[in-house]
């Protein structure tokens, strides 16, 4: 009996470890970052913000090569009007985007002074990636244009620059606070409970299957 409670005691403690985890790639619900518009506009280019300000999607159908540039306005991705779609392994960004606020140790071939190295990522041109422009890259504080957690505010106005056939634009956006009252239940937190519940009940259930047993063998 006493191993049966440690084994749903050690599940319960696992499930309750991962719950929060699902989200752990999620945007940031208190936020919401949204594309404004496409300055100047290029036929064929389509841009939106996924999962609230985890990462932008790009849909490019257009006639003409389209370079992003990354932070260091170095060649980042490029659409050519095939479909196909290339990383630059040189860019720094290519390393920074794969963490959300950027904790990585960037390699020694990152250098964004050097010739790009291209290598091919998608062939649909359709490509999405965490870009650290539009969203609040400050973990655990508050950005100072939030007097009221439970206000909404707007944060900042970004812009992701990119050129087409060599001449310059940008997808342009902002970042808005939408905010913290403190009421809403976490849906984290939610699972975590449900999950804590449901291990219990199960942990119940054996119990009493247990203790049934033996009047049952005396029959």
């Amino acid at each position: 009996m006493a191993s049966l409670r440690v084994a749903a005691a050690a599940g319960l403690a696992a499930l309750c470890a991962t719950a929060p985890a699902a989200f752990a790639h999620e945007g940031d619900p208190k936020y919401s970052s949204d594309v404004r518009r496409v300055a100047p506009a290029l036929p064929g280019l389509e841009a939106r913000v996924l999962n609230n300000d985890d990462r932008i999607e790009l849909i490019y159908e257009g006639d003409e090569t389209l370079v992003v540039e990354g932070y260091r306005d170095e060649p980042y991705l490029r659409f050519d009007p095939d479909g196909r779609v290339e990383v630059n392994r040189r860019s720094p960004a290519a390393y920074l985007n794969e963490d959300r606020f950027a904790q990585v140790e960037l390699p020694a071939r990152a250098d964004h002074e050097a010739p790009p190295e291209w290598e091919v990522v998608a062939r649909t041109g359709r490509y999405e990636w965490h870009d650290h422009r539009i969203h609040w890259m400050s973990e655990g504080s508050l950005p100072p244009q939030v007097k009221d957690e439970g206000e909404r505010a707007k944060v900042f106005d970004w812009r992701i620059p990119m050129q087409a056939g060599g001449r310059p634009l940008a997808v342009t956006g902002s970042l808005t606070w939408l905010g913290d009252p403190g009421g809403g239940f976490p849906l984290a937190a939610g699972i975590s409970l449900a999950a804590v519940l449901a291990g219990g009940a199960l942990l119940v259930a054996v119990v009493r299957r247990r203790r049934r047993r033996p009047a049952e063998e005396a029959w």
